[in-house]
């Protein structure tokens, strides 16, 4: 973990220009968490061009920042990145451009730390690859979800691909076991979401009309005794959506602890699957620099082909 223990003055480079103060400051302090870094914006400790900000200025080329020393308790420090974990996200590069990079992003990682995680991917990478001087999430994964995570390696990548997203220039596949038999002819999900507090701070998703639209392509793989593999591609990008959408049909996803059922549950012990079977297999996007299309996929790996293995013997 890196501390500052006296004031840095540092001068925002073209590759930073238009990031958000706080977004800034991660990539700058590592291991301080978000919290801490509202808090010294908030009492503007920080300062860019000697003014004070807040957390979401957006910087310009030439700006100086002041970052305050800090000397993080270790009560809210961002864990160390482990040798394992280290290693982990080092054998999950699936493929890296000039300006992007994409991930096999392991199921049980957060993207981000917060609400008790001490860190998650985007955190222990910052630290992993101190080489880089921006580092940002184009979109988000469930933390039980794995699969392909497209992340930008600089301000003008981040802004050239959340535009791709808006304009539905990127898409998004994904493979699910749920369970019971999928209907072949059950090839779309159009259902609005919203989003509810579950209590002890649990936010959850639930199918209501007042919420926000919400549409997912669905179509079958593979068909077993009583489970399918179903393909999903998300049209719109709301939390929870293929999981709470397969749920609304009546095939929740296998090893879904937030939306799935006593019987899902038994079939997925039968299987041997502990985790959540969802995993993002493969992401279509047009490269920042060029406009060409990039088609990446991400391998399963031995923990999820087994599974299936396993329902295929059960035929």
């Amino acid at each position: 973990m890196a501390e500052g223990r006296e004031v840095q003055w540092v001068e925002v480079t073209e590759g930073q220009v238009g990031q958000r103060v706080d977004n800034f400051l991660m990539t700058r302090v590592k291991g301080a968490p978000r919290a801490l870094i509202y808090r010294i914006v908030r009492k503007g400790e920080v300062r860019v061009n000697k003014k004070r900000v807040k957390a979401d200025t957006r910087l310009a080329l030439g700006d100086v920042v002041r970052i305050p020393p800090l000397k993080l308790a270790p009560r809210e420090a961002v864990r160390e990145v482990s040798d394992s974990l280290r290693n982990l996200l080092a054998g999950s590069v699936l493929l890296e451009g000039r300006d992007w990079l994409v991930l096999n992003k392991p199921s049980g990682l957060a993207v981000h730390g917060g609400s008790g995680v001490k860190i998650g991917l985007i955190e222990a990478l910052r630290q992993v690859r101190e080489d880089l001087d921006f580092l940002e999430l184009v979109h988000r994964l469930d933390r039980d979800t794995s699969g392909c995570l497209l992340l930008a390696k600089s301000r003008p990548a981040l802004l050239s691909l959340n535009d791709a997203l808006k304009r539905h220039q990127m898409s998004k596949q994904y493979l699910a076991l749920v369970a019971g038999r999928w209907p072949a002819r059950r090839d779309f999900v159009s259902a609005r979401l919203d989003r509810f507090d579950a209590g002890n701070g649990e936010r959850r998703v639930r199918v209501d009309s007042a919420g926000k639209v919400a549409r997912t392509r669905f179509g079958v793989r593979e068909a077993f005794a009583r489970a399918t593999l179903i393909e999903a591609e998300p049209i719109t990008g709301r939390t929870h959506q293929i999981r709470v959408h397969a749920a609304h049909a009546g095939h929740p996803l296998l090893g879904d602890d937030k939306y799935g059922t006593r019987e899902g549950g038994r079939i997925a012990a039968q299987l041997g699957l502990s985790r959540l079977f969802l995993h993002a297999a493969s992401l279509t996007f047009p490269e920042p620099t060029s406009g060409k299309p990039v088609k990446i996929r991400a391998p399963l790996g031995d923990t999820l082909d087994g599974v299936l293995a396993r329902a295929r013997d059960a035929r």
